[in-house]
C-alpha cells in the first residue's frame, strides 16, 4: 500500500524491522506536523513516538466491529 492511499487519522496494521521488532502492530496515521501527505508520520501506539510511513509496511486497514463502537474518553 502506498502512502498516498492512507487517510488520514485512520488506523492500520503494520509491521517494521526497525520498530517493535518487526511484529504486527497498529498505527495510526498522524498529521501533526502537517496536513500536506508529505509531512505525515504514524503514531506508534502505546508511545509518544512518530516514525515514517517508509519504515512500515502496511498489512491493511484496521476494521473495527459495529456492534461496539469504540468511544472517545472525552465522550
Amino acid at each position: 500500500m502506498f502512502t498516498a492511499s492512507l487517510i488520514p487519522e485512520a488506523f492500520y496494521w503494520a509491521r517494521s524491522a526497525k520498530h517493535f521488532d518487526g511484529k504486527l502492530t497498529v498505527v495510526q496515521v498522524s498529521t501533526v506536523f502537517g496536513a500536506d501527505p508529505n509531512y505525515w508520520s504514524l503514531a506508534l501506539l502505546g508511545t509518544d513516538q512518530h516514525a515514517m510511513p517508509c519504515d512500515f509496511e502496511i498489512i491493511g486497514p484496521l476494521v473495527l466491529p459495529d456492534e461496539n463502537p469504540v468511544r472517545q474518553a472525552a465522550e
